[in-house]
């Protein structure tokens, strides 16, 4: 019988171990949190909103957040992971077509970061002077739909543009391997670093290019279930904004000591500098959207052909929170919230 009792014993230990539902897909990184707040990619001047709320407590509730870069799934795995995100408007709205159950709720960057930029000393300044030239680009990447939009609504010829792929680094450009490259406002190399170029700079919502840049989302689960959670990191993430722009000399240092290796405070500042008109518009509340950017990046991806419209604009962006957060909390978009340019 006491043998019989153990293997018994033994058999029904290994069936509780075979059992899927035993077995989670991914560990909790903090088993406590409410929720986990993932960033498209390494700590770094984009999320210095993020950072901060986490840094200064102005989440509510325990949110864990945590860099994910290098994934090419990342919208997938915030609706596998029933998280809240932070990536780009055209990753995001790709993966909804596709059928990923995610909505979006805000905005971080209202406009895209994306420039183009050329060496000063080439006269290069305007769209026009880039027909005939070499353009250093990363095919399908944001910067090479958005460029190909802003040349579209000039009516300049895209087919007198050179577009050479992989060479959208600032050594290419350096190197005289093209004329002009496609990259982001905070890629390009440091006043105070050796690599340091003197450049003009493009951007194409001087051209009338305006299309969500880094939005806030989170997973169908997430929002049905606990709505709540999305309203209080939302509040948090207003508030981080706040805090980073209000006064240089107290949000740098905290900014700095996450990431020593990644965040020295003279590129820091400077890379807050160059994207504060994103996060901060003139006449605009921080973490805004507006149908017009979302309407616009849907057209500009259907006339690049990278996806069809499946899912109707109106069931994956979310304006309630917005208009929620800043009623129940005026004094978050007041005049006042934050202290303009330090």
């Amino acid at each position: 019988m006491a043998i019989g009792l153990a293997t018994a014993a033994v058999l029904g230990l290994a069936i509780i171990a075979l059992r899927p539902a035993s077995l989670p897909s991914r560990p909790a990184s903090n088993p406590a949190a409410a929720a986990s707040l993932l960033l498209d990619g390494p700590y770094a001047a984009r999320f210095a909103g993020e950072l901060i709320a986490l840094k200064r407590g102005f989440f509510t509730s325990q949110i864990a957040l945590r860099p994910h870069p290098d994934d090419p799934n990342f919208v997938e795995t915030i609706a596998r992971e029933h998280a809240i995100g932070v990536t780009t408007g055209q990753k995001f709205l790709l993966a909804a077509w596709r059928g990923v159950p995610v909505t979006a709720f805000a905005a971080s960057f209202l406009d895209t970061s994306i420039a183009i930029f050329t060496l000063e000393s080439s006269g290069l300044r305007r769209p026009p002077d880039l027909v005939g030239k070499r353009v250093g680009y990363r095919k399908a990447s944001e910067g090479d739909v958005i460029f190909d939009a802003m040349m579209a609504q000039l009516g300049l010829p895209r087919s007198q543009v050179t577009k050479v792929a992989d060479r959208d680094s600032f050594d290419a450009l350096r190197g005289g391997e093209v004329d002009a490259i496609i990259a982001a406002l905070d890629d390009q190399p440091s006043p105070s670093g050796a690599g340091y170029l003197r450049l003009n700079v493009i951007k194409p919502q001087d051209y009338g290019i305006h299309v969500p840049g880094l939005v806030y989302f989170a997973s169908n689960d997430l929002i049905h279930d606990r709505p709540s959670i999305i309203t209080d990191v939302l509040q948090g993430l207003i508030r981080g904004w706040q805090f980073v722009y209000s006064d240089y000399a107290r949000s740098v240092p905290v900014l700095a000591g996450l990431a020593p290796e990644r965040l020295g405070p003279d590129r820091l500042k400077a890379e807050l500098q160059q994207q504060r008109s994103l996060i901060l518009p003139t006449g605009g509340r921080i973490a805004d959207y507006d149908e017009s950017r979302w309407r616009t990046l849907r057209d500009i991806l259907m006339f690049a052909k990278l996806g069809e419209e499946e899912v109707p604009l109106a069931q994956a962006v979310n304006y309630q929170f917005l208009r929620d957060v800043y009623r129940r909390s005026p004094d978050l978009g007041a005049p006042g919230a934050w202290n303009g340019e330090n």
